[in-house]
């Protein structure tokens, strides 16, 4: 246990230069070209823009790369990976996997060529994925990756986590570090908190129950995105009630949805199946709640390694990302996208909801349902659908709800089946299905009260 008296002056500063540089980074809202962000987003639109359209040939490039390598591995099992286990655990991966690796291949190939079958490469589905998502992931993750041991490693988080736990774990049931994922999620990208999450999850900060919850639950739309997905149905000069009833249903759905299956059935065990220890987040008898986080975040600093490590552990999860996850936004986004497009899927699915936007009294019920499980395969679709409807409190109810669904293959979900969160695409759908059913009625109950 951390005595006051090792702390010195170094430890001191080790704690507060890397955790303030970390929270000015992720953390600090700023008002940039007439939107809120954060300027770890700054920084990556900056390199996207440096870039220009040379990105989307980095990022095909990447892509086959890593199926290449992928197979080569597999195939070959070639002796250098032992003797780099990062390596070796980046591309000896599950037959499933590389599969998704070398769809995501073909898939990119096609699309940067503009070649084969339409559907693959059309500007609703291969092209939206190559050209719009995909250069601001590739330079989201090379800044978040390399930055995010700043949060991580000195002790920013054990502070945080100590004086949150008393809100986090009796309303969500989750540690109190969580809600610096959900911040860092809210102000900037969705994507830099699944990073945070599974990074924090392989570091058995978090039990299989609590990555899954705060990946699914957690990994919030930032305010920027809001605006755009308000601005696309016309309505944005009710923004700030839109977001605030954004707020409101996800708060409702992150307090109901991880009660129900499949997220309760998920076990509290760590990502080595050791089960969690509720005496972590005990604060000693006689001691304050910010002496204590105080305590244990100095008590971090001082076993951190240097500046050299720092870069290493960034580095790595740089190549983690771009490699092992690119591939699968790819693979997936654009599956999800095509069966949006080319297929009524997505129309069928959303037919048992009529019933139920009928019962809440939402205007032109049969159009609206057809946006509502569309979502899941992207965030932005039931927007663009939505556009064309004329009731403006229906446009209202299907963009607040596009943004508190969460879960969209075209990028969170990918992001979260790439990762190492313990979720796969059947519970991402069920998850989807409830956080629907769990918002609907309270976004359409505020819609009442402001149309």
């Amino acid at each position: 246990m951390a005595e006051k008296q090792t702390h010195n002056i170094k430890t001191v500063l080790t704690f507060l230069v890397p955790s303030i540089i970390g929270l000015l980074l992720f953390m600090t809202p700023i008002s940039y070209q007439d939107a809120i962000t954060i300027p770890i987003a700054i920084v990556s639109k900056g390199l996207q823009n440096l870039l220009g359209d040379s990105i989307v040939a980095i990022v095909t490039a990447i892509v086959v790369l890593t199926a290449i390598a992928t197979l080569i591995s597999k195939l070959a099992k070639p002796a250098i990976l032992k003797r780099y286990p990062f390596f070796g655990a980046l591309l000896d991966v599950s037959p499933m996997w590389t599969l998704v690796r070398v769809l995501g291949a073909i898939f990119i190939v096609l699309t940067f060529t503009g070649t084969g079958p339409e559907a693959i490469h059309s500007g609703n589905t291969g092209a939206l994925v190559l050209n719009d998502l995909l250069p601001v992931l590739f330079c989201v993750f090379i800044f978040a990756g390399m930055l995010l041991p700043l949060l991580l490693n000195f002790g920013l988080l054990e502070l945080f986590g100590t004086l949150l736990t008393k809100v986090m774990r009796p309303v969500f049931n989750l540690p109190g570090r969580s809600a610096i994922d959900c911040m860092a999620s809210w102000l900037g990208d969705g994507s830099v908190g699944i990073l945070m999450t599974s990074k924090q999850y392989e570091s058995r900060f978090y039990t299989q129950r609590e990555a899954a919850v705060i990946g699914t639950t957690f990994s919030a739309v930032s305010i920027t995105f809001s605006l755009v997905v308000i601005s696309q149905v016309k309505l944005e000069h009710l923004f700030v009630p839109f977001y605030l009833t954004v707020c409101l249903a996800g708060v409702v759905a992150a307090i109901v949805v991880p009660k129900l299956p499949p997220l309760s059935w998920k076990k509290d065990h760590y990502i080595d199946e050791t089960p969690r220890h509720p005496d972590d987040e005990v604060i000693p008898h006689g001691r304050g709640v910010f002496a204590w986080g105080l305590e244990l975040a100095l008590a971090k600093a001082a076993k951190a390694d240097g500046v050299g490590h720092t870069v290493k552990d960034g580095l790595k999860n740089v190549i983690d990302m771009i490699f092992g996850v690119i591939p699968v936004v790819m693979a997936i986004g654009t599956v999800a996208l095509m069966i949006a497009e080319y297929t009524p899927i997505f129309n069928y699915l959303g037919m048992p909801f009529i019933p139920l936007l009928e019962l809440l009294q939402v205007p032109e019920a049969v159009e609206a349902s057809k946006t509502i499980v569309v979502g899941f395969a992207d965030m932005f679709i039931p927007s663009i659908l939505a556009s064309s409807i004329e009731s403006d409190m229906t446009r209202f109810i299907i963009a607040a709800m596009s943004v508190t669904q969460l879960i969209y293959m075209s990028e969170v979900g990918a992001l979260l089946i790439g990762s190492k969160i313990p979720v796969n695409i059947v519970e991402l759908f069920v998850i989807f299905i409830l956080r629907t059913l769990v918002t609907l009625p309270v976004i359409a109950g505020v819609a009442h009260l402001i149309f």
